[in-house]
Parts: C-alpha cells; structure tokens; sequence
C-alpha cells in the first residue's frame, strides 16, 4: 500500500511499483483524430476553516472550539435510520502539515491501540525506545485493515450486534523497522535478536475493545480472546490448491500446511462472521541465488516465469534479509533457492513462495481452530476480499483487487448458495470451507462503452488450457497463478487496484485505483498506455513542488454495477465514481470531478462503506500531494454506475501528436456528497476502517507516521518527522522527543449520534 513516491524514495516498496505485467494485453484507446492544445495548471485561491487545537494533545477538531463538548454517554439519536438517507453533517476539515489528528467539529477521537502494546499479563508496557522485545505478544506494526467482531456481555461468545465490548482483528503490514531497534537496522547478516522482532512484528492481531465507565472504548490488555498471528504461524492450505505438488516443502511435505502470513492489507468480513485478511506484497521477503534458474530447468521453466511474474528474480535481494540471521529453519525459509535434490521440493523451500498471496480466513472467536488459506479465490497481491449483497439461494460473490502497476480485478463466485441459518453456524471456519473452497474465479476485461464481462479462470477456458507463455497443468496451477492466467485470456491492466467496497444500498462495487507512474501517453513494452478505465496521464507539482513525469499521479475511483444485480453475472457496467485531483488543477484533464478545497485528495487507498448509514468511506495513502496535506479520510454520499457523463480527454504528445481518450465519469460531487472528515498526523496513511452495529463508533487506522527516517537520524528525535500518538498523550515518550507508532483511533461524535450525519 505504500505510495510511490515514498516508497521508492526509501526503497522499502513492495510490488506495487513494480511493473511485472509485460503482457500486450490491449488497452481501450478510442483515438480520435483531432487536436487540442494542451490547457496548463491554473491556480486559485487556498481557502480553508480553522482549527483548534484540544488542550496540549496532538488531536484536533476543526470549525471552531465552541463546537467540543463532552460525549454523552449512551445517547441515542431520537429519528430511525434509514440505509442510505443519512445526510452528510459535519464541516469539511481544512487540509493541513501538522503533526496531529485533525477532526471534524463535533467529534472525538481517541487512540486504544498502537504498536508494542502488551497483549498479555506477563509482557511489560512498550518503552519505545528500541529496546522491547516479545512482539508475538505485543501489537505489530504498520496496523491496516481491521474489522470489529461483538462479543457478549460476559465476553464469552459471538455478539454480533454488541455496541460495548468486541473483538478488533487488524493486519500489521510491514514495518517502520529503524525504530523497532535502539540505533536503527543493522546491516546484513542481520543479529538474529534484531530479526526476531521484526518477523513477529508483522501479520495480525485480535485483540479485545470495550466501554469503560465513561463510555469510551479502551483495548483490554488481558482477555482470552488476545493473540498475535505472524510469519510463523501454522496454517492449513485449503481449497483448488492443497496439496498440490508446487505447495510441497521442508515444512509440509504433503503440500497442504503451511507457515504465517505476511504483508497483510485490506481485509473482509464474512456473512458468517469470521476474518478474511488479504496477503499482498508477500514476494519481497524472499531471496533467490543468482544461479537458481539453472536447476529449476532455465529460464523458460514454468517455476521461472511464475517466479518472475510474482517479482522474484534470480539474484532478487530479500527486503529484510532474516535468511543471514543463521540456520535455524525459521530463516532458512526466507531463501527460495532450489538446493535439494528431491524431484517436489519436499527437501528445501524452492515452493515456499506458493504458500503467500492469498486470502486467509481467522475465526477471531476460536484460536483452536486452524486458520485457512483460501487458494480457490486465488493468489497475486491481494488487498480486500469484499462480498456482495447476500440472497438466500444465490451463490456468494467475493470481489477483490491485485495492488500492482497494471495488474487487474477479479471476482470469486462461489458453488453453494447462500443458505440464511449459515449466518450463525455452529462451526464459523467450516461454513467458510463450504462457500470458499470450491467455485469459480474470474478475472475483468472492461470496454470503452462502459461495459465489461468477467472471464472465467480455469482450465475450461480454451484461452487457459492453450496458453503458451505458462503451460497451465491444472486448476490448482490456475489459482496459483492468476496473474498468469489474467494474461493469457487478456484481462484490462488497471491503475493498481486497491480496497474495493460494496454498497449495502444499491450493490454496486468500488475499487481505488491508488495511481500509476507507468500509466504513459506513449507507452513501451514496459508502461501501459491509456484507456477509458484508466484514462489519464499528467505531470504535476508534487514532492516539495518539483515537477514529476506524466503519469496517474492522483489516482481514481471506479464503479461497477453487475448485470441484474447478479452475484454470478458474467457482464457488467462501469463508470469512474472520482477522479482524485488537488483543487486547483486543470479541469480539462486532471480535475475531472471538480474538488473543491473542502473535498480535494490524491491517492485513494482505503475504501469502505457504513453497513448501517451507506456511507461511503475514503482513505488515502498519498506521495503526490503531501507538500500541501498529510493524509486524509473523506466521507461521501455516492450516487449510481451511469449518473454522469462521458468526457474526452484532449492529449499532445511530446512529437504533437493528438491523443484523444473517451471516459466514463460519475456525477461529479457536492459540497452536500462528498466532504473531507479527517487529516492525520505527518508522513502516515489513513487506512482501515470499522464501526459497531448501532454505527455510532467508529474505528480507523494511522499507519506509519513519520516513517521516512534513516538509521543515521533514528536517534535523534530532532529529525523525526513525527511524534505522535506520544504528542496526542498517548504511550510512552516525550510529545517532543517519542518514536511515532502507527495506531488504532477510535471516534466517536460528541452528541452520540452516527459518525458522518
């Protein structure tokens, strides 16, 4: 999820800005051949609100402090909701630099739960100050994706409609790892005791949250319900996959076992009330040798080419490199080298790359249960495995995004059909092998006419079986390989599809697409020209005000409607619900929604809708436009797939070429659909988002703050770029001087009513 600018800055990147899609699938130019000069940037005037700040704490609220007042406790709003009639009714926060959570007036936010906190008697409270250690009982780092299970009252079992006590299950997608250590990341061979933080620090915590007296949320440091999911965790792997022979290692001969998860992003919440987290940039973390493709059978080998689709080259450096901290087997896995000597893999860890890149299910409630990974739904940088609207008889539909430059979109249908008692089944995980393990995927082609049809990925499609860049052998090798497979039957190459949602109001599916540096108006073998779906290619003023390459740089927001609303359609509809611009660009060919200052942002990331209002909620992960703003979340009122028109963007290219691109565009918003809600604090994203059943609380994540920092600088806290939470009081340190810690916020609005009215 880390945005590009930062990420290659610091060259922490996952996947994401890589380009491995080198597939001539077509793109969806309608060339029209006219010409029109390009317009510049025009400027206008930066207006904004004011702020106040709350007291010394490093959280504020905006539109004046008058608007702050106490909470009160158990209120409740004296009209019925009705989904999807809940008017947006807080003022727009000003976009802002500062070091701080800025909310709307009228709101309180507060921090529960942040990196290093104990979850457990025995471990001690986090100092902070790169000394701590037992991260498989601690909080991990960079908290993303999350979603909120009710316990009941005697915090013994499933509630699923409980307001006051429940359980938070949230990903922990990578690191800020210069400040898990007291003078910063040693270099390779990495100290084992430095790797044995940093491997626990990632994958998933549960943890509970629950009303206090005052009736404010806190995490609860002690609950059976606490525990850590990492890297090292067994797993079993379920669905089209297990067992296969490409899943055989050291670990699991029989191929149907593996160990942990990591770089988890966006999540899902199931109809059955368990944990869907999405695995994403997972191929960094392993090293090959620089010879590995010679034992493997060369480099036109089927293990080469997935290797290299998946972004593991011979000789690819590990991001971390835990495989230097020694020979204990718990390293040694890091390494994909093919060094055995068995035909299967079953004598090292050549195959260990095949056991990430999937959706894996956690029931939050059981830890004897064993966690599943769920291979029918296939494999490549997973963000948020979302469901559509549930219909008893009707098969389930889970829709989900590959997170890299030019990857695609894809949709699991399900062979069994809903059956309503499956809400509250008595065994959770099982119900999910019953609607997971067995069904078809599919991967989306769209069409400049605002059409498009998904394409089945299996080897029933003659595209599939005849392939001849990847020789498929099986259904398994299919879901193992899907970006291989969204190849061969040639699949629309997005603008990195992130988060996608589904409104609970009409049905329809969202996906952010985050931007892409190689979206170009003359493409090579290596960029991706344009089309209607993604349709613009700009340079712009960012990073500091130096000019950038013409690229996607803000990122936008499609829209997808199924045809009769049919969990298992085969065609659909689009348009593009937001186009992410700054307010002052130009409106020809960049500002294409029109935002306002009250309403501009760049980078969509996280998406999500209220299940009891029909809000929608938008989280950005931003290197394009932080000169001018930190972070944000807006909140909009979204409106339906066709509700707008259909613009051509006028393009010159360098020679004077005219390049003309038809899109479809969603009405453009109003200060009355779309507002921004929250900026966090500097250097973070704003990501995951849940709420309680009444939809009056509401939990966000900020991830990583501050975290571009070198080892040089990691002590000396006057080169920090943030300080918080320490700065909003919360967890150890100095407001000046602390380590920032990503951190979960909960928010709630001062008059106890629903969050966004």
């Amino acid at each position: 999820m880390n945005a590009n600018t930062r990420a290659e800055t610091l060259a922490i990147s996952g996947h994401d800005n890589e380009d491995l899609n080198t597939s001539n699938n077509p793109t969806l130019n309608d060339v029209i051949d006219a010409r029109l000069s390009r317009r510049g940037l025009f400027k206008t005037a930066f207006s904004s609100a004011g702020g106040a700040v709350l007291g010394s704490i490093g959280l504020t609220a905006c539109g004046g402090g008058d608007d702050l007042v106490a909470p009160t406790v158990g209120s409740t709003l004296p009209v019925t909701v009705t989904l999807g009639n809940v008017a947006l009714g807080f003022a727009s926060v000003p976009k802002t630099l500062a070091d701080t959570v800025t909310i709307a007036a009228g709101y309180t936010a507060k921090v529960i739960y942040a990196l290093g906190d104990p979850l457990a008697a025995s471990t001690p409270a986090f100092k902070n100050d790169g000394t701590d250690t037992d991260y498989d009982n601690r909080a991990g780092d960079h908290h993303d994706g999350m979603e909120y299970f009710g316990l009941n009252a005697a915090g013994t079992a499933r509630d699923a409609t409980s307001v006051t006590r429940g359980l938070l299950a949230m990903n922990h997608e990578a690191l800020t790892d210069q400040f898990l250590h007291a003078n910063g990341v040693t270099a390779r061979p990495r100290p084992a005791a430095e790797s044995d933080k940093e491997i626990p620090a990632h994958g998933i915590s549960v943890v509970e949250v629950r009303k206090n007296a005052a009736g404010s949320f806190d995490y609860q440091q002690i609950s059976n319900f606490n525990r850590r999911i990492t890297p090292l965790t067994e797993m079993q792997i379920n669905g089209v996959a297990s067992g296969h022979v490409q899943m055989r290692s050291k670990f699991s001969t029989n191929g149907t076992k593996c160990r942990g998860t990591i770089n988890n992003c966006g999540t899902g919440y199931t109809p059955w009330g368990t944990y869907l987290s999405g695995e994403e940039n997972w191929a960094g973390y392993f090293t090959r040798s620089a010879t590995d493709n010679t034992p493997r059978g060369g480099a036109t080998a089927n293990s080469v080419i997935s290797l290299l689709r998946n972004g593991r080259a011979a000789g690819a450096a590990s991001r971390h490199g835990w495989e230097t901290s020694g020979t204990a087997d718990k390293y040694a896995r890091w390494d994909i080298s093919h060094i055995g000597t068995s035909s299967d893999g079953s004598d090292d860890y050549r195959n260990e790359l095949n056991t990430f890149g999937y959706m894996v299910e956690v029931d939050p409630y059981d830890k004897n249960v064993a966690i599943r990974k769920r291979t029918t739904l296939g494999r490549f940088a997973h963000e948020s495995g979302v469901f559509g609207i549930t219909t008893v008889g009707k098969p389930l539909a889970v829709y989900m995004g590959d997170d890299s430059r030019g990857e695609y979109i894809f949709k699991y249908v399900s062979n069994a059909t809903w059956v309503a008692a499956d809400a509250n089944p008595g065994s959770r995980v099982a119900t999910g092998d019953k609607y997971l393990d067995s069904g078809k995927l599919y991967v989306a082609k769209f069409n400049a006419d605002g059409t498009g049809q998904w394409i089945e990925l299996s080897m029933s499609n003659p595209l599939i079986a005849n392939a001849t860049n990847y020789k498929f052998a099986d259904n398994g090798d299919v879901a193992m390989n899907s970006r291989l497979a969204g190849d061969a039957v040639g699949a629309t190459r997005m603008d990195r599809p992130e988060w996608c949602a589904v409104s609970p109001v009409s049905g329809e599916i969202y996906y952010t697409l985050t931007n892409n540096a190689n979206r170009k108006l003359a493409p090579t073998s290596t960029q991706q020209g344009l089309d209607a779906t993604n349709p613009r290619s700009y340079s712009d003023s960012f990073a500091g005000g130096v000019a950038g390459a013409a690229q996607n740089v803000n990122g936008h927001i499609l829209r997808m409607r199924e045809n009769a609303s049919e969990p298992a359609a085969i065609a659909f509809t689009w348009d593009v619900y937001l186009f992410g611009a700054q307010a002052d660009a130009d409106p020809a060919l960049v500002n294409l929604s029109s935002l306002t200052n009250d309403q501009d942002f760049s980078s969509p990331d996280g998406l999500w809708f209220s299940p009891t209002t029909g809000l929608v909620f938008i989280q950005t992960d931003d290197g394009a436009y932080t000169d001018v703003t930190n972070c944000m979340m807006l909140i909009g009122k979204p409106g339906q797939v066709g509700d707008g028109t259909t613009p051509t963007l006028a393009y010159t290219r360098a020679d004077g070429t005219t390049l003309n691109v038809q899109t479809r565009m969603g009405a453009k918003p109003t200060v009355n659909s779309l507002r921004r809600f929250l900026v966090g604090p500097a250097d973070c994203e704003i990501t995951g988002c849940c709420e309680t059943p009444d939809g009056k609380t509401l939990f966000i994540n900020i991830q990583h703050p501050g975290e571009a920092i070198s080892k040089a600088n990691v002590t000396d806290p006057t080169k920090y770029l943030s300080h918080w939470p320490a700065n909003a009081g919360y967890g150890a340190g100095g407001a000046a001087t602390a380590r920032p810690r990503s951190a979960t916020i909960v928010i709630t609005k001062n008059d106890g009513g629903l969050i966004g009215s």
